[in-house]
């Protein structure tokens, strides 16, 4: 099932999108109780599908991209946090800030959590996930590679888009993840490439602080990544979600 989040008449509304159309989801996103009959006859804009308290995101989760950053590999997944300041939605613009002059695209799969957790093991990780998202972890990697640490580099408004739906039954073992850019595949791979494992991932995530419901884990871009200029038009897929398309610009 996909679930995204919209506004109609000004009207913020959680719905299921069915073959285009979007139908009023009957109680909220954690508690689904059914559709209703009739479709929304109009969507001004879609938002971003959930707004966590937090973004776990992880860096250096594919071996090509290790490659790439001519890395060498974790021995723990390195985690570090985005701020919720930096969400953005399905065709919203990503803005470059004039402190960089280097902003990269980073396509990935996001977990979405479905309620609170702490101390979770791999084995039950798949009773508190909502569903999963794409996700943009856009980065100013000139910034990074000056700071040493990623908090100023990845925290700037508009670096974190998501969306455009959360679906919610998903086997994530092997699924396509691609970014594209002005109309050329940049980055294509897949979610078996992933060094830690989504079950794996919250098992540790969660064994050092506590998910709540809605929370946000980003799991890590594969290799190919790229610098975004003003103009440019980046378009996040991931098999069984759908593509994410933002604008960007100075």
């Amino acid at each position: 099932m996909k679930i995204a989040k919209v506004i109609s008449n000004g009207k913020e509304i959680y719905a299921e999108l069915k073959e285009g159309n979007y139908y009023p989801l009957k109680g909220d996103l954690y508690n689904y109780k059914g559709i209703e009959n009739s479709p929304i006859k109009h969507v001004d804009k879609v938002l971003p599908p959930v707004m966590p308290t937090k973004i776990i995101a992880v860096g250096l989760n594919y071996n090509l991209h290790i490659v790439e950053f001519e890395a060498d590999i974790p021995k723990y997944p390195i985690i570090f946090l985005k701020p919720t300041s930096s969400i953005i939605g399905e065709g919203d613009t990503i803005i470059l800030p004039k402190a960089s002059n280097r902003v990269d695209y980073e396509a990935e799969i996001a977990v979405v959590i479905s309620k609170d957790c702490k101390n979770i093991k791999a084995g039950d990780a798949k009773d508190y996930i909502l569903g999963y998202t794409c996700l943009n972890d856009v980065t100013a990697r000139d910034l990074q590679k000056i700071d040493g640490q990623w908090t100023r580099s990845k925290g700037f408004d508009t670096f974190c888009p998501i969306g455009p739906c959360i679906e919610t039954d998903l086997d994530c073992s092997d699924l396509r993840i691609s970014a594209t850019l002005n109309g050329k595949i940049v980055q294509d791979s897949s979610t078996k490439h992933m060094l830690t494992n989504i079950p794996d991932l919250i098992e540790y995530i969660s064994s050092i602080m506590t998910l709540y419901k809605g929370d946000i884990i980003s799991t890590g871009t594969p290799s190919g990544i790229g610098g975004m200029k003003d103009g440019d038009v980046i378009e996040i897929f991931v098999e069984g979600i759908g593509t994410l398309t933002n604008k960007v610009s100075n």
